[in-house]
């Protein structure tokens, strides 16, 4: 593992599992997740406890892998990518109580080997992104993506698929 700029005390890993050779960069704030045997990550990534990023990743900076994320390996994530975990989030119970991790289910989303995502997308919880697909930048991912296949746009759709 090598944290890059050790210098900087803007860092927050807290029961991080780096695999060897992992590299993390400045303003990185990861907590109770799995980074993989060379894999990066960008300046401004936040990951969540139980998020999974396998082997010989690139995350790009100011991307967020929330909870239940598990992404597979050699997969490239561009920047500012989002990920989604809960269909229908919200601040309070019909009560008025904030809600607490008790009041709310994590929905997992599955990322296979060799998948590619574009700047700026984001992509909803509850799905699976087939082995060496393409997501288009900006798209909206809100349902499965099959392997090989490329998907662009909002809500994002099927634009190719490999021969």
């Amino acid at each position: 593992m090598e944290i890059v700029n050790e210098d900087s005390p803007r860092r927050s890993l807290v029961n991080v599992r780096l695999g060897t050779g992992a590299r993390i960069f400045n303003f990185v704030n990861a907590y109770g997740c799995e980074i993989g045997d060379g894999s990066k990550v960008g300046s401004f990534v936040e990951i969540q406890k139980g998020a999974k990023i396998g082997k010989n990743c690139k995350i790009s900076s100011h991307t967020f892998i929330c909870e239940g994320v598990e992404i597979g390996d050699e997969v490239f994530v561009g920047h500012n990518v989002s990920f989604i975990n809960d269909k229908f989030p919200a601040a309070t119970n019909p009560d008025g109580s904030l809600q607490t991790d008790a009041n709310w289910k994590c929905i997992p989303t599955q990322v296979a080997r060799r998948v590619s995502i574009g700047t700026s997308a984001t992509i909803l919880c509850g799905l699976t992104i087939g082995e060496g697909a393409i997501i288009g930048a900006g798209s909206v991912v809100t349902k499965d993506v099959p392997p090989g296949a490329t998907v662009a746009g909002v809500p994002a759709r099927i634009i190719r698929r490999k021969a």
